[in-house]
């Protein structure tokens, strides 16, 4: 190679770095990533604090990261060439049998804010367990695919072994609830079924089906009407949803369905989100499914607290606290309570000691999936 070749080449990369690095800078900014359904990193606010205790840096780290022009296009290529390498994962997500994309979630379970976590929740289970009858508080964690879907995962992975973290959760809760029964075993049931599908190939989330088999061994303990299969009309709303975990990879795989469970009798109720006055009739917004984010069919999306009102008659009025997991739960509650208030901890900021104590509730019902649990860092409004 000769020096006009090697200038040459050095040329090149110099206009592709610097070309990125100025294209990144002029370009405006994006709040929100259709794609992957989450808020984007702005810029960080330079305050000598911030320097000194190196939070500026990190913030400005995912501030590149997520802003860096063609970021998704990067991400494809990326994921396309560890494909065609033979790579069995990518961003932490392995590419399993039948096309599932499942998300490894290594570290959640064994984190300092797992650990903080598992703790506020057996202080909230401590503080209001005795306030209910027994039986009528419940705890209930839903595994993650990579947990229950183990055998679809790629030779030689490991990645932990979530039950681990969720005996500890049982242990801890059963202890604060001084001999209430209060923890659920979803693990369990879900195993029973871990040859269906009850997970989306390419969401996070579990689907309709699994949230059905879990009510339906709920409701047994609980003493409710345990439906059958056929007590609904099963609707396939799309065919062509592609979730969270393919929007990470930025590759396309298969399109999963979204399923709802219909009740044919259709039980009238109504419906109030963060005590707006606008009532609507329906737990679910359609206008979604001609989005990315078609999984927001359920509720339309996250709300601080979503108050439905139904004629159930049954006297019994329940708090459900919750992550989106319970999005596609809930609705087979409506036949069993006269009000089902649910609240998502994440976007609420009032008291939830007042709203507990004012509600009325003969339940609650904390609802969320593992990781989400483990990583979620709003717990210690439980406190409040």
């Amino acid at each position: 190679m000769n020096k006009t070749q090697s200038w040459n080449i050095i040329t090149l990369f110099a206009v592709l770095i610097f070309g990125f690095a100025i294209a990144t800078i002029l370009a405006p900014d994006e709040e929100y990533s259709e794609t992957e359904n989450r808020t984007l990193a702005q810029m960080p606010e330079l305050s000598l604090g911030a320097l000194l205790d190196g939070s500026f840096e990190a913030d400005y780290e995912d501030y590149l990261t997520d802003q860096f022009v063609l970021r998704d296009n990067w991400i494809a290529l990326k994921t396309g060439t560890e494909r065609i390498l033979g790579r069995t994962q990518s961003n932490d997500i392995y590419f399993a049998e039948d096309d599932y994309l499942i998300e490894a979630h290594t570290g959640t379970f064994t984190s300092a804010q797992a650990e903080t976590n598992l703790q506020l929740l057996a202080q909230f289970v401590e503080e209001y367990a005795g306030q209910f009858a027994d039986g009528h508080m419940t705890v209930m964690i839903v595994p993650n695919a990579v947990d229950i879907l183990r055998d679809k995962l790629p030779s030689f992975a490991s990645p932990y072994d979530e039950g681990e973290y969720l005996e500890m959760l049982r242990e801890a809760v059963e202890t604060a609830a001084a001999g209430e029964t209060v923890w659920f075993d979803a693990r369990q049931v879900l195993s029973e079924h871990s040859t269906e599908e009850i997970y989306y190939h390419t969401d996070h989330h579990w689907k309709t089906l699994g949230a059905f088999y879990v009510y339906q061994a709920w409701a047994g303990v609980q003493g409710y009407t345990v439906p059958s299969a056929d007590s609904y009309e099963v609707v396939t709303v799309t065919e062509e949803f592609e979730g969270t975990i393919q929007s990470k990879l930025g590759i396309h795989t298969v399109m999963d369905s979204i399923e709802l469970y219909l009740d044919p009798e259709d039980p009238y109720y109504t419906v109030e989100k963060d005590g707006s006055g606008e009532i609507s009739y329906s737990l679910y917004d359609y206008s979604a499914l001609d989005t990315k984010s078609k999984y927001d069919v359920f509720f339309g999306g996250n709300n601080a607290l979503t108050q439905i009102t139904t004629r159930a008659g049954t006297g019994r009025r329940i708090l459900v606290i919750k992550d989106s997991y319970a999005h596609c739960f809930v609705p087979f509650l409506l036949s069993e309570f006269d009000e089902i208030d649910v609240l998502d901890i994440r976007y609420y900021n009032q008291e939830l000691s007042a709203l507990i104590s004012e509600g009325g509730y003969t339940d609650i019902l904390f609802l969320y999936n593992a990781s989400g649990f483990a990583e979620d860092t709003s717990l210690t409004k439980l406190l409040y």
